[in-house]
């Protein structure tokens, strides 16, 4: 009997997918996880962050370690933080603002921005309301990047979401090649770039073999 379930994807995986296809699948997929330095400090400083709770600033209300889910494309997780702006035009008087805190510095692909633009649009499903901005807030800067969700990254944010659905939903587990960004990957002892890379070259090799014969 098949299993009939619908798969979530986790807010998180996005930015391991962009990172990694293999190591998203290798967390989301084969559920392995392994803490290094770099690791273990951006659990501790999610720790101080992601304490449930709300609090009053001046022209905002801000709610900390929300739950965030969009049924629409089975998506759920949790935001570090999410500013409510106040907004005559939105239904509710305030208009949501996420903000997503991270240890090091601003990099130089998008998968926080992808990450965050999809806490965006699960905020939209859930308020009924527009969220056309948030801000990025990187440790090592101390300071926040303002972040739009224009509609380029709203499609590379979904495209994203269905390539995360696709391995899950597949249970695969992409062969990547080795490169340079597996040093500072903290699966890279589990992953074995340089064994599975070079056995999908065997396979490959022999595949063009067999096609080759003239049976």
């Amino acid at each position: 009997m098949s299993d009939t379930r619908e798969t979530w994807v986790a807010l998180s995986a996005l930015q391991h997918l962009l990172f990694c296809e293999r190591q998203a699948a290798l967390i989301h997929v084969e559920q392995l996880w392994r803490e290094d330095v770099n690791t273990a400090l951006g659990r501790l400083l999610h720790e101080r962050v992601d304490l449930p709770g709300h609090d009053a600033r001046p022209g905002r209300r801000v709610a900390r370690a929300v739950r965030l889910g969009c049924s629409r494309l089975r998506l759920t997780g949790r935001a570090d933080l999410v500013e409510y702006h106040p907004d005559p035009a939105s239904p509710t008087g305030w208009r949501p603002y996420p903000v997503e805190v991270k240890r090091g510095r601003r990099k130089s692909h998008d998968a926080d921005a992808v990450q965050l633009c999809a806490q965006a649009l699960c905020l939209e499903e859930m308020h009924g309301v527009a969220v056309p901005e948030g801000a990025l807030f990187y440790g090592a800067q101390h300071r926040r990047q303002a972040v739009s969700f224009d509609v380029r990254l709203r499609a590379r944010t979904e495209e994203a979401i269905a390539r995360m659905h696709e391995l899950l939903e597949r249970r695969d587990v992409p062969v990547v090649p080795k490169a340079p960004k597996c040093e500072s990957c903290s699966l890279e002892p589990l992953c074995l770039p340089h064994v599975t890379a070079g056995q999908r070259r065997v396979a490959e090799h022999l595949r063009r073999m067999v096609e080759s014969v003239d049976l």
